[in-house]
């Protein structure tokens, strides 16, 4: 009999905690957050290495998530839609760009704000945006240049002079 009630315990111990790590997740996550935020879109040429729930930051700072991502069928750009904090407020001229974590980390949405009085509402549209950079392509671009281009001699040649014989 004291070897049930011990058992039980400790069953009813690791309830309790299993129910205090899902708290704890559940608060921590984007599901846990219950002051939503509101939604802008931006078009971008390319969007390489951006997902849904990819961080959208401004100044390093978390301050929301990518919600949805199409393709615009008119222009052939990526739209990308973002859940934005409430409590940041972005204005009209805010720039986006598809950056990354070093030479080859993860890729979030870097903001930059602008300068201007209007801010953006719920649906608004950020217009200045800058898309993912192919650093594979680059690299391999200058690795495998054939334009042809010489590159400039760094000491000029003195001209040859025969010497004079008397």
């Amino acid at each position: 009999m004291k070897n049930s009630t011990v058992e039980t315990l400790i069953g009813a111990a690791v309830i309790v905690l299993a129910f205090g790590f899902f708290i704890f997740a559940y608060n921590t996550s984007d599901a846990g957050n219950k002051a939503g935020g509101y939604q802008l879109t931006a078009e971008f040429d390319n969007i390489e290495g951006v997902n849904i729930g990819t961080d959208i930051r401004m100044a390093g700072i978390k301050i929301g998530t990518v919600t949805a991502q199409s393709l615009n069928p008119e222009n052939y750009q990526a739209l990308v839609t973002m859940s934005i904090s409430p409590t940041v407020k972005l204005t009209d001229d805010t720039s986006a760009k598809v950056t990354s974590e070093g030479l080859l980390g993860s890729k979030f949405i870097a903001l930059e704000a602008g300068g201007s009085d209007t801010q953006l509402a719920e649906g608004g549209v950020i217009a200045y945006t800058q898309g993912a950079v192919d650093i594979w392509s680059l690299i391999s671009q200058a690795m495998f240049d054939k334009s042809g281009a010489k590159a400039p001699e760094t000491e000029p040649k003195a001209p040859e002079v025969e010497p004079k014989v008397n």
